[in-house]
């Protein structure tokens, strides 16, 4: 039973009265003045309204997109936009052939180097490999076609036997079977790699983006997409998988017919039986009333896994006037309770011209764990148990799929830890999500004994989310902070029995 008897709980001003006593200050919370043993600290902290770089959300860098060049080109090796707020992946889209140039012989460099400058600073990767591009002939290696495998010509949108590029029959056998070798030397690298955010998809259709639209032309029937959602979920057993929304165009039908899209459905429906994700790919290409199309696809995914969100590259897109304001990017972010969006363009003149609607994405985007209000006794005894009110509520878009416990540590003057206290019972996954501003909260309350060699004296109280040991795991919108994620409270006085 919660004894928390005599208190008297009042908003003064800036600061919360505790039976008669100033405790704790509401915007930056300070020690708690209280010395009475049935004294309790109330804080109730704002929300610092910053960007948090949290695994299984965040802004992705398109530092590949198809073409080396964009948009990581410009940047010094040194440089990982560390400006940038929320970034938290960084996005490696590039063909088949620049990894694979001889059967058998890999150059992983061209992914690995820069992978490694952003994992140095704590961020993620992801990736996708594909296997038609309209920009340079053998997306899908050479060597591949010279083995025996079928394909067509093209020049962007026609089949042309003249064309410059080349197409592989995405059913043909012998392109299968080296894919599939090449997709288990790739997963033997990267699968189940903390490092790794997720993988799509991506070799079916230009781009690796599930139509061939801006290839081909060429149709096929939902089965061998799903032959390509077969061939990744063998070897990527551990890492997420996204699968496209395009798929639904099942190749040349660019806005496919009632019938055709319960048929071409079925794919992504299938993925989703797999336990992959959903990647819109990409959003504002069209104004509006077409800006995207497949938000109602979105709510089978999202209560379980990270919605990613492509948009259109930002340049192009504005200056086709489909941009806007950009509103309709996070009113996107709402709809998708996306986890993730991407910065598809130059990525300083991204943040430069759209930062206020960036830091609007960041405050809704994925998952963001506030602390609404935290209640513990200004003064205990080492033979009480300690007892703590904590309300919680998740402000952002999706749930926070891995979860996370609540820790209460106590440190001394010097910054010792004395003392960790984790409710096991109540997992951060629980927590609902609600309309801006509209977040359901959750209060948990909890009970600790403290160790037989405790020390006595006055101690900080830090707050974190983490894992079942007390290890913190994720940021949260709170000021004071101790470096390794655990959040200053206030004081807690322990005396001896």
């Amino acid at each position: 039973m919660f004894s928390f008897r005599g208190a008297r709980i009042a908003s003064v001003g800036r600061a919360i009265v505790t039976g008669g006593i100033a405790a704790c200050f509401l915007l930056i919370p300070r020690p708690c003045l209280s010395g009475e043993t049935e004294g309790l600290c109330v804080v109730r902290p704002a929300d610092t309204g910053e960007a948090l770089v949290n695994s299984g959300m965040g802004w992705t860098f398109h530092y590949y997109s198809n073409i080396l060049r964009n948009y990581g080109s410009k940047l010094e090796p040194s440089d990982t936009l560390d400006d940038f707020p929320g970034l938290s992946t960084i996005y490696l889209r590039l063909p088949w052939s620049y990894i694979e140039p001889e059967e058998g012989k890999f150059d992983w460099s061209v992914v690995d180097a820069p992978s490694q400058r952003w994992i140095d600073k704590g961020k993620r990767v992801a990736f996708r490999f594909t296997c038609s591009e309209s920009w340079m002939r053998y997306a899908t290696p050479k060597w591949v076609q010279d083995a025996g495998a079928k394909g067509y010509n093209f020049r962007p949108g026609t089949l042309d036997e003249e064309g410059p590029f080349w197409e592989p029959d995405y059913a043909d056998p012998v392109f299968l079977e080296k894919l599939d070798r090449f997709l288990a030397a790739a997963a033997a690298r990267y699968d189940g790699s903390p490092h790794v955010d997720f993988i799509d998809v991506g070799s079916f259709g230009v781009w690796g983006e599930g139509h061939t639209f801006y290839s081909t032309k060429v149709s096929y029937p939902p089965e061998l997409v799903k032959q390509h959602i077969d061939l990744h979920a063998k070897h990527f057993k551990k890492t997420l998988l996204a699968v496209n929304d395009d798929f639904v165009f099942l190749g040349a039908s660019n806005f496919p017919s009632d019938i055709e899209r319960d048929l071409a459905v079925e794919p992504i429906r299938y993925g989703l039986q797999k336990g992959m994700t959903l990647r819109d790919d990409s959003i504002l290409v069209q104004p509006p009333p077409r800006q995207y199309f497949h938000a109602d696809m979105a709510q089978w995914f999202w209560p379980k896994f990270p919605v990613i969100l492509e948009c259109e590259h930002y340049g192009s897109s504005r200056n086709r006037g489909a941009w806007g304001d950009g509103s309709w990017y996070l009113r996107a972010v709402e709809e998708y309770h996306a986890s993730y969006v991407s910065i598809h363009w130059w990525p300083r003149e991204f943040l430069n011209e759209q930062r206020d609607l960036i830091d609007r994405i960041n405050r809704r985007l994925g998952y963001r764990l506030q602390l609404r209000e935290a209640v513990w006794p200004s003064r205990i005894q080492t033979n009480e148990r300690l007892n703590l009110s904590m309300t919680w509520a998740n402000a952002g878009v999706a749930p926070c799929y891995h979860g996370g416990h609540a820790a209460v540590t106590l440190k001394d003057i010097r910054g010792g830890i004395v003392a960790v206290f984790v409710e096991e019972r109540f997992t951060i996954a629980q927590l609902q999500v609600g309309p801006p501003g509209k977040a359901p909260e959750n209060p948990v309350k909890s009970s600790f004994g403290f160790a037989p060699n405790m020390p006595t004296g006055k101690f900080d109280l830090f707050v974190s989310v983490g894992d079942r040991i007390g290890a913190p795991e994720i940021a949260l919108p709170l000021g004071s902070h101790d470096g390794h994620r655990r959040y200053r409270l206030g004081e807690i006085e322990v005396v001896g029995d």
